[in-house]
């Protein structure tokens, strides 16, 4: 087996209830992608991308919100790119921003491995001359054509396969940065992006869904767990939007749908190496990161919650915290870790505004308690974090929530020449 060593690589991590609103194209997200300190990972999460209503939830799912997240993420990781295309008149990014085009169509546009597969495997050289009739093959047959960049509509029902062919514009040698993957679960959203030179060591890409909304199944809550092996490590990004409620005893649901997720995500095996460790299991990845919108509460009356809201006491609020408290207990997220809090909850504000719904008269009917609903942990050795912070954008009822990383990742002596 060729020898190894340990390089560390950035990951940038966010997660964004965007409360059903779809984004304009004046929105810019330098700020919230913090594109002043480059990452080599983007792993971006969000929730509420469409109106959780019973038209997206029972029927099709509407995906042009989706696609103009996308063009909006490429023109912040992007911005020389896509400052090239509009002197060229490129109508690309504008175009997604006003059409309605096909949310597996957008996706290839803003990768840059032009023509050739995603790398299925990075397996050692040597088992894969071992084993090469069984090991890697990919796809596995010729009516599989899942490339992982869609949402339920794209997909006619077939899920957990790679596309044959990446496509891309012609001036991708001009981006930084390639998507990886863009996948939809109703409201739920969650795209990867990649340096550009990295994508090649990028493999083993597989996308498990979970719904745990209505009957107890149904995608307007759930998750999107995303697996791929960079280098020689597996990574697991979970983006989940788990039940509602500030009632006694919602916190139960939430730790129920936590517990589900886990035990149902299962990713599809596409290595038959008897040698190969590639993880079918959340638990089992190397390095596992759950985002999203927990919908954890503050144990506290609203006015009390307030008052200590008003005096910056983040400790005695933090104390009364629900996933603190849930966590400490051993009922939800046995053994993850999560980062110190030093920021205001994220949870319920009123539309443009820096205000937490209900402290107005237009806005009682709609008063929540304010909360971190939105939070991001992890799970495995090898992860030390940067950062943990919020940013201030008004566009929803909640505010991103945005986390860094510096993480270790096992890589071959070969993939160094």
């Amino acid at each position: 087996m060729p020898s190894s060593q340990v390089q560390s690589f950035s990951v940038f991590v966010a997660t964004w209830n965007v409360g059903g609103k779809s984004p304009h194209s004046g929105l810019n997200l330098d700020d919230f992608l913090q594109v002043h300190d480059e990452s080599d990972i983007y792993v971006l999460g969000f929730q509420e991308i469409v109106p959780l209503n019973a038209g997206n939830v029972l029927v099709a799912e509407d995906s042009e919100p989706a696609a103009k997240w996308l063009a909006l993420i490429n023109q912040s990781l992007n911005r020389s790119y896509s400052v090239a295309s509009r002197r060229s008149k490129s109508p690309l990014c504008s175009s997604l921003l006003f059409q309605k085009p096909s949310l597996k169509k957008v996706c290839k546009s803003f990768r840059t491995e032009s023509r050739r597969r995603l790398k299925t495997c990075n397996c050692s050289p040597i088992l894969e001359r071992k084993y090469s009739r069984d090991c890697c093959v990919w796809p596995p047959s010729t009516n599989m054509t899942e490339d992982y960049c869609s949402s339920e509509e794209d997909e006619d029902g077939l899920s957990n396969h790679v596309s044959s062919e990446i496509s891309t514009p012609a001036s991708a040698n001009q981006m930084k940065y390639s998507l990886i993957t863009g996948k939809q679960m109703v409201g739920i959203f969650v795209t990867v992006w990649v340096r550009k030179e990295l994508v090649q060591h990028v493999s083993h890409l597989r996308i498990s869904n979970v719904g745990r909304g209505i009957l107890g199944y149904l995608g307007n809550k759930g998750c999107i767990s995303v697996s791929m092996s960079f280098h020689q490590t597996s990574f697991c990004f979970v983006c989940s939007h788990l039940a509602s409620g500030e009632k006694e005893g919602d916190q139960r649901r939430r730790n129920l749908d936590v517990i589900e997720i886990i035990k149902n995500t299962q990713f599809s095996r596409i290595c038959k190496s008897p040698c190969s460790r590639i993880p079918e299991k959340i638990m089992e990845h190397d390095r596992v990161i759950w985002l999203g919108d927990l919908n954890y509460r503050i144990a506290l009356s609203y006015s009390e919650t307030r008052r200590l809201l008003e005096q910056y006491n983040w400790d005695t609020l933090l104390d009364k915290d629900q996933l603190k408290i849930q966590r400490e207990a051993g009922q939800v997220f046995r053994g993850w870790k999560e980062g110190e809090i030093y920021f205001a909850p994220t949870y319920k504000y009123s539309y443009n505004s820096d205000i937490y719904a209900g402290e107005t008269i237009e806005t009682q009917k709609k008063r929540r308690t304010p909360a971190w609903c939105d939070r991001i942990l992890w799970y495995g050795d090898g992860i030390r974090q940067l950062s943990y912070v919020r940013r201030e954008s008004r566009f929803s009822d909640h505010r991103p929530v945005c986390a860094k990383f510096m993480v270790g990742v096992q890589v071959t002596n070969n993939d160094m020449d």
